[in-house]
């Protein structure tokens, strides 16, 4: 099985660019899950003695510049300047304004090229020219029109670029570590499960999504996921429920509300460029099929209901999973009577620790159902209730089934008397059955609670 590995999450938020003797990682991004990220670069730049210009091309273009620092070794920075005017056609003819150009046009039956000077009146929705006497619009109407320029303005770029001046104490080439906070990064998690019912078995694949609109390419970029967003508090979803003391996993460490996850092998994450990496493979994962009826308060159903199918997994090694699962949708799937596998529902998880217990939404059962009825309900004093109450488990399965009854709603001060089923008491007001169910069948619980004052009193004469 192989897994994504926890790192250090405090080391993280607080540590210093990386030291200037550092050779690797070479580039390192960690992503955040709320449109941010950090990325941290090294370079081997060349530095001249004293007061010098270093260059820093193919940076996020939607850096936030005032974040930026830089890190080398007897280097220390004058001021930076981040040029985001990115080198296109519109930008050329947008800084060429008051500036001579060459127009070559040339006729499309003879092919003879005719060279014109134009100087560059105004690109404001379009470009208007002045060649010698006349004033003229250049047109996109097919005709084949160039413009030719003498240079390339000293402030557009190829690519966003970051400029630092910086004095040196000497000179001579050296590593240079450039951090900043970037937007236009983001990341999700999705998980793929097959359910072998018949051996109890789940074959879960998990994969993360990177989607890059920043402008730039991270190449071979050691990558790491933060659970949870600076400045926000971490959440996690209901479909996760929390093992016991001494249930986390020895290699997560949290920091906050924060996770964070290392994807096992560096990866290129390209210009606009959205991506999937693999960093889950457990193919024999133990998981149970359940069927759950979750009930508040007693009430008749007039017609019966499909029990809620769940799938229960511990997310532990010792099962066949056992990882720092990141918060995402799981796609479930299972093999029908001729082997197809088919798609059977989804459910979503929160951020999940080793030690955890797992619980997905499988949907609605049709052929395994429950019906209330509310026998009998009286008053016998003020103040206190006491209701019979009936419920029938069908199942229309070819095998046994387990329904689990979760009763809620109960008085804080009740009592329950006479259950067909021993029923376990989860807290002050809640009750829990497992009821078992024969194949093509049904079984009927019953019960009377009393809520309300215990002690019985006598009316006024």
């Amino acid at each position: 099985m192989r897994l994504a590995t926890f790192a250090a999450m405090g080391a993280l938020l607080v540590a210093t660019a990386a030291s200037a003797q550092q050779a690797t990682p070479r580039l390192a991004i960690t992503i955040y899950n709320n449109d941010i990220a950090l990325v941290e670069d090294v370079r081997t730049v060349q530095v001249g003695s004293g007061r010098t210009r270093l260059e820093f091309p193919n940076v996020s273009g939607r850096i936030q510049p005032e974040t930026a620092s830089l890190k080398a070794d007897g280097v220390s920075i004058v001021e930076q300047n981040f040029d985001f005017d990115l080198l296109t056609p519109v930008k050329m003819m947008e800084k060429a304004v008051g500036s001579r150009v060459r127009i070559v046009r040339t006729n499309p039956a003879t092919g003879r090229e005719v060279v014109e000077t134009a100087e560059v009146l105004s690109a404001n929705q379009g470009v208007v020219l002045k060649i010698g006497d006349r004033i003229e619009v250049l047109r996109d109407d097919g005709l084949p029109v160039r413009v030719l320029f003498d240079r390339i303005p000293e402030n557009l770029r190829a690519k966003p670029t970051l400029s630092v001046t910086v004095d040196s104490e000497r000179a001579g080439a050296r590593p240079a570590s450039l951090r900043y906070l970037t937007s236009g990064i983001g990341w999700s998690a999705d998980y793929v499960g097959v359910f072998d019912e018949r051996a109890g078995t789940l074959a879960m694949q998990g994969w993360v999504t990177l989607t890059n609109r920043t402008g730039a390419a991270f190449t071979n970029a050691r990558t790491q996921l933060v659970a949870g967003a600076p400045g926000e508090t971490g959440r996690r979803a209901s479909g996760v429920r929390r093992a016991g003391a001494g249930g986390a996993s020895s290699n997560q460490t949290s920091f906050a509300d924060y996770h964070i996850y290392s994807l096992p092998e560096p990866t290129t994450i390209a210009e606009n460029q959205t991506k999937q990496v693999s960093f889950l493979d457990a193919p024999n994962a133990r998981a149970s099929k359940v069927y759950d009826v979750e009930r508040n308060g007693f009430g008749t159903e007039r017609f019966s209901s499909g029990a809620a199918v769940r799938l229960n997994l511990r997310n532990a090694r010792d099962v066949g999973l056992g990882a720092a699962l990141p918060q995402g949708t799981v796609r479930l799937y299972t093999k029908d009577s001729t082997g197809r596998v088919q798609f059977i529902g989804e459910d979503a998880i929160g951020h999940t620790p080793e030690g955890s217990d797992v619980v997905l939404n499988v949907g609605t059962a049709f052929d395994v159902t429950s019906q209330s009825t509310v026998m009998k309900r009286e008053n016998p004093v003020d103040g206190v209730t006491v209701t019979q109450m009936a419920y029938v488990f069908r199942n229309a399965r070819a095998e046994a089934v387990t329904i689990n009854l979760l009763q809620g709603g109960l008085d804080g001060d009740h009592d329950l008397q006479r259950p067909s089923i021993e029923p376990r008491k989860l807290d002050a007001t809640t009750y829990t059955w497992s009821v078992p169910v024969p194949a093509r069948g049904e079984t009927r619980l019953t019960f009377t609670v009393r809520e309300g004052n215990r002690r019985e009193t006598t009316p006024p004469r």
